[in-house]
């Protein structure tokens, strides 16, 4: 296996604003990543197929729920520690953050959160362990920006609940043993049910042929008359800001994680743009190729110091929704323009499968319209500052 020549750039020395507890935990997953996910993700990437034998692997690590308290099989880590977690898992692939951002914001949090004390020792350790796999259904073929139009529904059928209807963009959907789906009852009010693989109506059918995200495993939820028992109802919470405050947990994940992709890009092109000789000389000697590497290393840095602050005002329950809008926008955005023109540093060999740059881009195209699109930020956070909503 080659050895990982990788080296974190810390322009700010944003390290020090780090405790030894979170630089130990990045380190180690750090470490993770370079043994297990660079060697084989190239090839997950061009097969189109999930890795599932890290599952297991993503629980041992505490990739899965960290901050869930331990009594829940989590490891009762702060948000930071979160962060830096997710972004070590993006440096090896998006694929690899989406599993454990949706299993940790999507699945775990809401059941932490709005479940019932039944529910939380029911799945939360099989969850955290990678024992148990989970899925988020929210996003509809017809209502992606606007979750509250969303037509799946469920009624009351005495003993048990009856839903009907689909999601579609899922991530883990076709090996998923639980998921949270996020449906309307009688009177129109989206709650929370809790569904579980082998459930009668209920299928997951795989998304193929996707462009990105090739080793994530994406889906469609699929429910006809769906006999739902009614314990499995998210108690807690009625409305969309269950849904809305779990996305607000992945998104911070995200806004951690895009940099991981970013500074691999980075330091791919750097350490090839020091070794690679046109015209007798380094292309790093070359003007345009350091305007290219400077516009880079300062995206990363700010974004480095919004994710840091963002996790602090997190840790102190201070991070407003538009706060983590802002951040998971700028972060995404700046990521997928730093894979561009670090691939364009690398010239004809950034398009293979030998370096990364391709497979970020590819991936950040995703994200960059996932958990709410680019556009759908700017204007979150256009009434957060205006008091005026664009969306109506």
């Amino acid at each position: 296996m080659p050895e990982v020549q990788y080296i974190h750039p810390d322009y700010f020395q944003v390290d020090e604003l780090l405790s030894d507890e979170h630089i130990l935990i990045r380190d180690s997953v750090r470490d993770w990543v370079n043994r297990r996910v660079k060697p084989i993700i190239n090839e997950a990437c061009q097969k189109h197929e999930f890795p599932l034998h890290l599952t297991k692997e993503l629980g041992e690590i505490g990739a899965f729920g960290p901050y869930i308290p331990e009594k829940y099989g989590g490891a009762g880590l702060d948000q930071i520690s979160y962060g830096l977690i997710m972004q070590e898992l993006e440096r090896g692939d998006s694929a690899i953050r989406s599993a454990a951002s949706v299993q940790s914001s999507l699945v775990m949090y809401p059941i932490y959160k709005y479940g019932s004390e039944e529910q939380r020792r029911k799945y939360l350790p099989l969850l955290a362990s990678g024992e148990k796999i989970g899925a988020f259904g929210l996003t509809e073929p017809n209502h992606g920006s606007d979750p509250g139009s969303m037509q799946t529904k469920f009624e009351d059928k005495g003993d048990h609940y009856l839903l009907n209807g689909a999601k579609m963009w899922i991530t883990n959907s076709p090996i998923a043993d639980v998921c949270v789906v996020w449906a309307k009852d009688e009177d129109k009010i989206v709650r929370g049910l809790l569904l579980e693989k082998g459930m009668q109506g209920f299928t997951a059918p795989e998304t193929l042929n996707k462009w990105s995200l090739r080793a994530s495993v994406t889906g469609e939820l699929v429910f006809d008359n769906v006999k739902v028992p009614k314990e499995n109802i998210l108690p807690g919470v009625k409305g969309l800001k269950g849904p809305l405050s779990c996305l607000n947990s992945a998104r911070y994940g995200i806004a951690w994680g895009v940099i991981g992709a970013a500074c691999d890009c980075y330091d791919t092109a750097l350490r090839y743009s020091l070794e690679r000789k046109q015209f007798s000389r380094p292309i790093a000697s070359f003007q345009l190729t350091q305007k290219k590497l400077s516009e880079m290393i300062t995206e990363i840095s700010k974004a480095q110091l919004l994710a840091w602050r963002l996790g602090t005002l997190r840790n102190n329950d201070k991070a407003t929704a538009a706060q983590i809008s802002m951040a998971k926008r700028n972060n995404v955005e700046i990521a997928l323009k730093i894979a561009r023109d670090s691939r364009q540093i690398l010239g004809a060999m950034g398009i293979t499968g030998d370096f990364p740059m391709m497979r970020h881009m590819m991936n950040l195209e995703s994200v960059i319209t996932y958990e709410g699109t680019h556009d759908i930020h700017l204007l979150i956070t256009g009434m957060d500052i205006t008091g005026i909503n664009a969306f109506a």
